[in-house]
């Protein structure tokens, strides 16, 4: 017995005692910090006791005293690029991080064309075998993934993947961000230093979630809700008993303004309305384009649909695309659901109780924050079907439309904090604001496409939003972005196109200093909203990182638009980073059209003189605007002598 317990109390002494002092998790092994600079380092410790920290490389000791409740940090040193080192962080019990390197730190954000894997398990990336039969020979790659989470208010804790800092691996670059992988592999193997890519995006986002409370708080347009964020209860049945209490408020406001209530009843949901003073308007498409531009606010939307005798009684699936912003459906005036999020495809149950022979009635209430609003999709995606049979019949084609409430009268919609994950400032509070004290270099993002039918609000987003998050680091890091890529339907002819302007709203934030984008027009699908030629996506970005944060020679960008002269029946076009310009296919060039003062567009010629393009038409004689790539999927080809793509861009305003 003695010889057991003494062999105990020495396996005991053997093994490695539980640090008290700890850190959050993305100060870990394997982690990358930012080299030459100093980084802060902190954690919890018990109150009063000393934290010391010691560092592989030379001079790298500091220490400190936790405060009265247990908070602890320090500033280190860190060497120029290189390790692997070893820090030694202790209390009086002490925690060791390994494989640690110095290098460059970039944070990846934005929805899901930054989100799509490398493998994964929802979309391969151009060339994904090779990337994860090599993953691991790029040992100079680090890997951190911040866990999908949203907050009400700024979170002080965040969750990780994989418990931290990973290796490069097949295992681990398989659901990593693609853009993401390919700006570092760029990054390391032009710079040769070792790089730390921290991942922190969702699919299908709005850049205003990514945008903290103290800037979303100054536009009036979130204000309320920023203050119903901050009462929220940190408990999920308290926030969901909130939420209902004020669902009843909003709906009884609601109620007094929207023309669809008729003495407490929701008249405009219910069979057999009298549509006089309705509009005819065509599902899909956009509202904005039929007779209501300007408008935003709510809508209404109606549409009867003929069901065969078979189908009476049968619980049936409404299938409604998508709805820009949000939508509340009814069924016969009975309500079937309500979506949040213009990219979230509509699919919603109709009990059989409901369902009769002949004439059925849809009623949908849109929600529209801004920008352009309606059904949308494409005809195939708009269907009710018959589960028990597999038939399906349209309901894309004729509606009726309305408008029903004064949008400067409206109450702010109550946020679902427990299932609408993308809320104004929830996902910087939860995915962004825990990571502002770790030193990175810069950030890139690829983001819009959820924000595409409200790009004017955009053009005062996306600059606030690098401002914001500069502020919240406390440094003017640089912040290089992918301009969203070509999609949908290729273009035929002139259009109103969202996705142009957009395009636009993110060309115009290059105003903001240390900012560059990666020009995407060329390389998007048509039918794909996510394309897979993510190498290119990165490579793009890590040019205009190369040129703006290394200082290194070339061309970072395509011709990008810098002004314009009329000439008679003619317009000149100037441009930055117009060296060599030419045809990237050498045919005509592609994309022009120009207006006179008709506002109506044509078809142009357009030819290179040295780094200029002039644009004409035989339909133009006094030519005021030229458009070029004005599509959602306009056939481009004018590059630069590097092959790089010109940005989409318009001469006027109209």
């Amino acid at each position: 017995m003695a010889l057991m317990a003494a062999a105990m109390i020495s396996a005991a002494l053997s093994l490695p005692l539980e640090a008290k002092v700890t850190m959050p998790p993305f100060f870990s092994d394997h982690m990358v910090l930012q080299h030459s600079a100093d980084v802060k380092l902190w954690g919890s410790a018990e109150p009063g006791v000393t934290v010391k920290v010691k560092a592989s490389w030379k001079g790298g000791r500091a220490q400190t005293v936790a405060d009265a409740d247990g908070h602890w940090s320090l500033t280190l040193r860190t060497p120029g690029p290189g390790g692997p080192h070893t820090l030694l962080i202790s209390d009086g019990d002490s925690l060791t991080l390994r494989d640690v390197l110095t290098g460059e730190v970039w944070l990846c954000g934005g929805q899901s064309n930054m989100e799509m894997p490398v493998g994964g398990d929802w979309g391969h990336v151009n060339g994904w075998e090779e990337e994860l039969a090599e993953a691991s020979t790029h040992t100079q790659i680090r890997l951190l993934r911040v866990a999908k989470r949203i907050s009400a208010k700024p979170a002080g804790q965040i969750e990780i993947e994989n418990g931290g800092w990973t290796r490069s691996t097949a295992r681990t670059v398989d659901p990593f961000s693609a853009s993401a992988w390919f700006f570092g592999k760029e990054i390391a193997a032009r710079t040769g230093m070792p790089v730390g890519l921290i991942e922190s995006c969702w699919g299908g986002t709005l850049i205003e979630s990514w945008t903290s409370g103290r800037t979303l708080g100054r536009m009036e347009r979130f204000r309320s809700q920023i203050e119903m964020l901050q009462e929220m209860p940190d408990d999920r049945e308290g926030r969901h008993l909130l939420f209902e209490e004020q669902i009843a408020r909003w709906e009884e406001k609601m109620s007094k303004l929207d023309y669809a209530y008729t003495d407490g009843r929701l008249t405009w949901a219910e069979p057999g309305l009298d549509l006089s003073g309705w509009s005819a308007c065509k599902v899909p498409g956009f509202l904005q384009w039929q007779g209501l531009s300007g408008y935003h606010g709510y809508f209404w939307m109606r549409r009867e649909v003929e069901l065969p005798a078979s189908w009476a009684g049968q619980d049936l699936e409404l299938r409604l695309g998508t709805v820009d912003d949000d939508d509340f459906t009814w069924f016969n005036g009975v309500f079937v659901g309500h979506t949040e999020l213009c990219v979230v495809q509509r699919n919603y149950s109709i009990p059989g109780r409901t369902v009769r022979a002949g004439t059925n009635t849809i009623a949908v209430r849109v929600r529209d924050g801004g920008g352009l609003s309606g059904i949308l999709g494409d005809d195939g995606s708009l269907y009710l079907r018959n589960p028990a049979t597999g038939e399906r019949i349209p309901v894309s084609g004729g509606w009726h439309c309305r408008e029903t409430v004064d949008p400067d009268k409206t109450p702010p919609f109550p946020i679902d904090l427990d299932n609408n994950y993308n809320g104004p400032t929830t996902l910087y509070n939860a995915m962004i604001h825990p990571l502002r004290d770790y030193r990175i270099r810069g950030v890139i993002w690829y983001q819009g496409e959820s924000n595409a039918s409200a790009a004017a609000d955009y053009k005062r987003y996306m600059p606030a939003l690098i401002r914001d998050w500069r502020q919240s680091w406390g440094y003017d890091f640089p912040f290089y972005y992918a301009q969203i890529a070509s999609y949908m339907k290729p273009q035929t002819g002139p259009e109103q196109s969202a996705w142009a302007e957009l395009r636009e709203a993110q060309l115009q934030s290059l105003s903001v200093a240390g900012t560059g984008m990666a020009v995407l027009i060329d390389i998007g699908e048509a039918g794909d909203i996510h394309p897979k030629n993510k190498s290119e996506v990165g490579r793009r970005l890590a040019l205009q990182a190369l040129y703006g944060t290394y200082g290194q020679h070339g061309v970072p960008s395509g011709p990008l638009y810098a002004g314009y002269a009329i000439e008679g029946d003619r317009i000149r076009i100037r441009f930055e980073w117009a060296e060599g310009l030419q045809s990237a296919d050498g045919t005509e060039l592609k994309g022009f059209w120009i207006a006179g003062p008709d506002q109506v567009f044509h078809p142009a010629a357009a030819r290179i003189e040295g780094g200029t393009v002039v644009v004409s038409s035989p339909e133009v004689d006094n030519a005021l605007s030229v458009r070029y790539g004005w599509a959602d999927n306009p056939p481009c080809n004018l590059v630069n002598a590097t092959g790089l793509p010109a940005s989409p861009f318009r001469t006027d305003s109209w």
